[in-house]
């Protein structure tokens, strides 16, 4: 447990749980979506990971996290908490707004041909 609020007591990592909420994604839409770069995303999906909270897979070269649904069987009053309160920053209407527009580029596919 004590892993679990270690991984969720920084607000990037909200953001990015608040994002997989919603559904799957790729690295590379997490970076487009929070203005983040590359190693500072790793970073805090790596806690996500440790923690239980998230799961991952690989897909080519890409990997996609999604949450754990062991984590949410386990959980589910704390997941409730999350997916209400997570719609609640202050940033989540801007990055969603932002998702959307990155899932209609296809930043993988993008990122692949380059």
């Amino acid at each position: 447990m004590v892993d679990i609020f270690k991984a969720l007591a920084e607000e990037n990592r909200l953001r990015i749980l608040a994002l997989l909420i919603e559904g799957e994604m790729c690295v590379c839409e997490i970076e487009d979506c929070l203005d983040m770069n590359q190693s500072n995303v790793s970073r805090h999906l790596t806690a996500l990971k440790k923690s239980g909270i998230l799961k991952a897979y690989k897909k080519a070269q890409w990997v996609y996290y999604k949450i754990d649904n062991n984590f949410i069987e386990k959980n589910p009053d704390l997941f409730a908490y999350l997916t209400k309160e997570l719609k609640q920053l202050s940033s989540y209407k801007s990055d969603c707004e932002k998702l959307a527009k990155s899932k209609l580029q296809c930043l993988c596919d993008v990122k692949m041909k380059l």
